[in-house]
C-alpha cells in the first residue's frame, strides 16, 4: 500500500490549489481498484436472482458506513467511469449523509458490489456478509507496517504498509476460481496505482 499512500499524498498536494475540499484517501483508490478489477473480471459483478444470473453493466459500489442507527451502505454509482477526485467527493458526501440520516432510497438501494472497511477500528481482517442482489462483499482490514521479502534489499526484506482483504462470494455465481482472478486483478491495481489514474 506504500504506492497508494504516495499517490494520495502527491495528488492531494497537486489538488490543494484547485479544490481544497478534496483530499484523496486510500479508500478512494480501493473503490476505484474494485471497479477496475470488476471490468477485468465482470463475472464478479453479478447476482443470482432465483431463476437466472444477472451480470451488471455498471459498477455501483455499496460502501458500508457506520451510523448512529446502525450500518448503512450508500452507493457510489458507475464507479468505473469516474476519476479519483469525483469518487472521493461522492464517498465523503454519501458517508456524511448516512451518518446524519439524510440518505434517500436511491442512494442506498441497488448496489452491485459491496466494500466493507473496518480498518479504522484497528481490525486486521474479517468476513463480511453478502448483500441481497449482489454476489460479493470485500472486507478491508487496516493498513499496517509489515516485514516483506525484498531481493533488492541488502537485508533481504523491507518494511512496507500492507492491508489484508477478504472476499465473500456467492459460489452459485462467483466460485473460487473467479474470486481468485478478481482478487489478483484488484491486488495488481493497488500495487500499481498509477494505472487507476490513466
Amino acid at each position: 500500500m506504500d504506492e497508494v499512500l504516495k499517490q494520495c499524498e502527491d495528488l492531494s498536494g497537486k489538488l490543494e490549489g484547485k479544490d481544497k475540499s478534496v483530499k484523496l484517501k486510500a479508500d478512494d483508490f480501493i473503490l476505484k481498484a474494485v471497479a477496475c478489477a470488476l471490468a477485468d473480471v465482470p463475472e464478479a459483478n453479478s447476482a443470482y436472482l432465483g431463476e437466472f444470473i444477472r451480470q451488471y453493466n455498471k459498477v455501483d459500489i455499496s460502501m458500508a458506513v457506520v451510523t448512529p442507527t446502525g450500518l448503512m451502505a450508500p452507493i457510489i454509482k458507475d464507479v468505473g467511469s469516474k476519476g479519483l477526485m469525483v469518487i472521493s467527493k461522492e464517498a465523503t458526501t454519501l458517508a456524511k449523509k448516512a451518518r446524519n440520516g439524510k440518505l434517500i432510497l436511491q442512494e442506498y438501494d441497488g448496489g452491485t458490489f459491496t466494500v466493507s472497511n473496518l480498518g479504522m477500528y484497528g481490525i486486521d481482517h474479517f468476513t463480511a456478509i453478502i448483500n441481497p442482489r449482489q454476489s460479493c462483499n470485500l472486507a478491508v482490514g487496516r493498513m499496517q507496517p509489515s516485514v516483506i521479502p525484498c531481493l533488492e534489499g541488502e537485508r533481504g526484506f523491507k518494511i512496507s504498509n500492507t492491508m489484508k482483504v477478504t472476499l465473500s462470494s456467492d459460489h452459485r455465481v462467483v466460485d473460487s476460481a473467479i474470486g481468485a482472478r478478481w482478487l489478483a486483478a484488484f491486488k495488481g491495481y493497488l500495487e500499481n496505482p498509477t494505472t487507476l489514474i490513466l
